[in-house]
């Protein structure tokens, strides 16, 4: 088992980000698939103002090319991206269109 934290900012505005989390209070079902047959096993998603932090716990069968591979073979999951681009905003010197930023671990108790 692999545990990954990713980052990710929202657009600074509060309906905007009111908006962002009732979609995430019932995600569709086939970003649920998405997730779960990827390899995935656990994730959370935290939120502080308008920065967002995601903790995933994987399986020996994730990858992160195999994940992109599937998402982007996959024209839901392509759809709910798109629509969480409304309220995404990539964070100060990530790459153009990158949303979740890998985060390095520097610490481990």
């Amino acid at each position: 088992m692999a545990r990954y934290c990713l980052v990710c900012d929202l657009k600074d505005d509060a309906q905007l980000i009111a908006e962002y989390e009732k979609y995430h209070e019932s995600i569709w079902p086939e970003i649920h698939d998405s997730i779960t047959s990827s390899g995935i096993t656990g994730l959370e998603i935290y939120r502080v103002f308008n920065r967002l932090v995601m903790i995933m716990e994987t399986d020996a069968t994730f990858s992160f090319d195999k994940k992109g591979a599937m998402d982007a073979s996959n024209p839901k999951v392509q759809e709910w991206e798109e629509l969480m681009w409304k309220y995404q905003q990539g964070l100060p010197n990530a790459k153009p269109g990158e949303k979740w930023v890998l985060m390095n671990k520097i610490f481990d108790l």
